[in-house]
């Protein structure tokens, strides 16, 4: 197939260009290389299978002619991070709504199907784990940033099921949960990059809070392997799927254990919320999916565990070096 990657030269996009092209797709990436990176996928330079496309998603000129001449659209292009949210809340909104509204006009224009990436964030402050596809989003103010990356997902969502359900657009919603592993950068505000970075150097490891608040970590080809069964199946259709790991583990026990794994000297060092982000700020407790239908439709289940997860990240961290 001809295949259509937003956001291709980002962390989770990066890996699934080379899981398409391992597969003998043809795959056209379009990242504006603000947050993704040109070195994620500058050994696919010459393939014949591949080409990069430096450009913004909100150019619908652009996203016209790639998406007519595609097979298949994987709309990862986002605003991603809480810090980058929280620094730069109308440049997020408008990228994550107005992006995604240009391709699923165009996907509707040219009949082709949409992936369209979504976030954990949609439940908010829902502590009804495991979390189902079907839960309430529980919200703080909307005059708070914090909530604002949360809604423009929910927006992108809603945009998705409408295309599909009124103009025949067929489109699969995926609701990935803190997807973590090798060319994740920690600059945005990303937990396990930072930690595994600041253990190595042996500085102290900066945890946020109370550090009690948990969370499940999914590995990048986990994830990838799950987009790529929903976009084959044609019972995704129409749906949106949770796609995660159910190992839970406190932000405070993560942080012990990349120091074990690192063999580090760094000590913990806790960090209020309103001094990390802004003044009430507001975090979720637990963060847990249930993946029942996901499983169910494709048999996804998650391959690689916490430990394997973090030893990756310190091996790519250590040959960054």
């Amino acid at each position: 197939m001809k295949v259509l990657v937003t956001g291709g030269a980002g962390f989770i996009g990066s890996h699934l260009t080379e899981a398409l092209i391992k597969k003998e797709h043809r795959v056209e990436i379009l990242d504006n290389l603000s947050t993704g990176r040109y070195e994620n996928v500058a050994d696919l330079e010459g393939n014949p299978n591949f080409q990069l496309i430096v450009g913004n998603i909100l150019n619908e000129t652009l996203v016209d002619k790639l998406v007519e001449r595609t097979d298949i659209v994987f709309h990862l292009a986002a605003a991603v991070g809480v810090e980058l949210i929280i620094k730069k809340p109308f440049e997020s909104l408008t990228t994550n709504i107005r992006g995604s509204e240009i391709v699923l006009e165009m996907a509707h224009r040219y009949r082709k199907k949409v992936i369209i990436t979504s976030t954990s964030e949609i439940y908010g402050k829902n502590t009804n784990v495991p979390l189902k596809e079907d839960e309430d989003r529980i919200l703080g103010s909307p005059l708070k940033s914090r909530w604002s990356y949360s809604t423009s997902k929910a927006v992108d969502e809603i945009l998705a099921y409408v295309y599909c359900k009124e103009k025949g657009v067929p489109t699969v919603i995926a609701r990935l949960f803190n997807t973590v592993g090798p060319r994740q950068t920690g600059a945005y505000g990303m937990v396990m990059p930072r930690f595994v970075s600041q253990a190595l150097k042996n500085e102290p490891i900066t945890v946020y809070g109370s550090g009690k608040q948990s969370r499940c970590f999914l590995y990048v080809n986990d994830a990838v392997n799950a987009l790529m069964g929903l976009s084959e199946h044609k019972n995704a259709i129409g749906e949106a799927f949770n796609i995660g790991s159910q190992e839970e583990i406190t932000i405070e026990s993560l942080a012990k254990k990349v120091i074990e794994l690192t063999g580090s000297e760094s000590k913990i060092e806790y960090i209020p919320y309103d001094k990390a982000y802004e003044q009430g700020f507001e975090d979720m407790e637990r963060r847990v999916p249930d993946i029942t239908k996901i499983n169910t439709l494709i048999g996804f289940k998650p391959q690689i565990n916490l430990e394997g997860i973090i030893k990756s990240v310190i091996n790519y961290c250590k040959d960054k070096k």
